[in-house]
């Protein structure tokens, strides 16, 4: 079972390079019904028409309203981030069913985000967010199962069990990161490696309004223009940083102006197609040698701040029922597939079907998976690439160090 498991997982995840025909494959792997009208060739060119509201420049003039792209990419976004939700409302039942322990933040609203970077970016560019990442990480190449394992401190999970929720990574993609803001100075590094390489590619530091106050973040700033860096600072504004809204923590709530002297976006983060081409537009701006850029992607989390958050004491029900009901990325994106003929109300349907038959089964691999061995040695796991540790690593006291040629403890027995 496990075995037929991962050959899946390698029909569902794939290089950047074949990003649409893993999509492609997707809908083959989902049913038979996914079959037929909606295996569009990636010829196929669509114009898409953005409403004005869609983009808000600072010291910048904002992307075009109208831009082509194809089918299968539209049809491609689509398969994610329905594989995400999905994703994202089993872990919310694993949490509820007490398998998934400790913090657990989910993305449940804000897909566009992680999905339409993906789309937008190649592998050779580098991602890097907050501890609301299980999206991101999926997007960059992990499976739903290593992310679910990892949730559950399996050994198959993408950190080995070790990280849980927060410190998840993939091929390119550097965490999930537990400290406010700390990722945003190690995005800005990430960018300096990029550029020290002369790589054409550019580093997407997200962080959260709750982390927008931090001096980190504007000391990042500061050093991303001065050595003009392909760094895009990303704020994910979902409107709520815990349980305080953006009004009462922050002074200036346009996060896009925050760079001061670095040119800024604001984007519809609820609309994927904006989403896409703001991303396409900001890794352009980076890698052209423009310096960084700042994006606001406004967004909104349908459920708390995290599992332990029931989010309806800060807000009213009918906030986030009207968000559900009118500003859905997913169906959002399901109305202009139907409308530009990409796909039938049938093969919609099937598709959503399939996919929550996918995750069932991850869930089962992942839920089936056996936890860590009881050995000791699993806790010095990953402190240094394997064969360049040093001799020994020191403990808390002199009977807790470790010896790595000896696989045991250097001063006992």
């Amino acid at each position: 079972m496990l075995t037929a498991g991962l050959k899946r997982q390698s029909i569902f995840r794939g290089g950047r390079s074949a990003l649409h025909r893993r999509g492609l494959s997707v809908a083959r792997g989902f049913a038979s019904a996914a079959k037929g009208k909606s295996g569009v060739e990636e010829s196929d060119v669509v114009e898409v028409q953005l409403p004005e509201s869609s983009f808000e420049g600072y010291m910048l003039d904002v992307p075009d309203l109208t831009y082509k792209t194809t089918k299968g990419t539209l049809l491609q976004m689509y398969k994610d981030m329905i594989i995400v939700r999905r994703m994202e409302m089993a872990c919310d039942a694993l949490y509820k069913a007490k398998k998934i322990r400790g913090f657990c933040h989910l993305s449940v609203g804000q897909e566009a985000i992680a999905v339409g970077i993906e789309n937008a970016i190649t592998k050779r560019d580098s991602v890097i967010t907050s501890y609301r990442c299980h999206g991101f990480t999926y997007m960059r190449g992990a499976s739903v199962q290593s992310v679910l394992a990892e949730l559950m401190g399996k050994r198959s999970g993408v950190s080995y069990g070790k990280g849980g929720s927060m410190h998840m990574y993939a091929p390119g993609f550097y965490g999930g990161n537990g400290i406010v803001g700390a990722q945003v100075p190690l995005g800005t590094g990430l960018s300096f490696a990029h550029q020290y390489r002369n790589e054409d590619a550019c580093s997407f530091t997200l962080y959260g309004d709750g982390a927008s106050n931090q001096g980190q973040v504007f000391e990042s700033f500061n050093m991303a223009k001065l050595w003009n860096l392909p760094t895009v600072f990303a704020c994910e504004n979902n409107k709520y940083g815990m349980g305080t809204s953006a009004s009462r923590s922050s002074a200036m709530t346009e996060y896009f102006k925050r760079g001061q002297y670095i040119p800024g976006l604001k984007v519809n983060g609820m609309d994927i197609l904006a989403v896409y081409q703001a991303s396409r537009f900001a890794k352009d701006w980076c890698v052209s040698g423009n310096g960084p850029l700042v994006l606001e992607y406004e967004t909104y989390r349908y459920g708390g701040h995290s599992m332990s958050d029931p989010g309806t004491t800060y807000r009213t029900r009918d906030e986030i029922q009207h968000m559900r009901s009118k500003n859905d990325p997913i169906a959002g994106l399901k109305m202009h597939l139907l409308e530009l003929g990409i796909a039938t109300e049938e093969e919609v349907k099937a598709y959503d079907k399939a996919a929550r038959k996918y995750v069932d089964e991850q869930v089962e691999l992942a839920d089936a998976a056996p936890p860590p061995e009881a050995k000791l040695s699993i806790l010095f796991e990953d402190v240094y690439v394997k064969g360049t540790e040093t001799p020994t690593l020191r403990g808390r006291i002199t009977d807790d160090t470790w010896d790595f040629e000896k696989q045991g403890f250097a001063n006992r027995g």
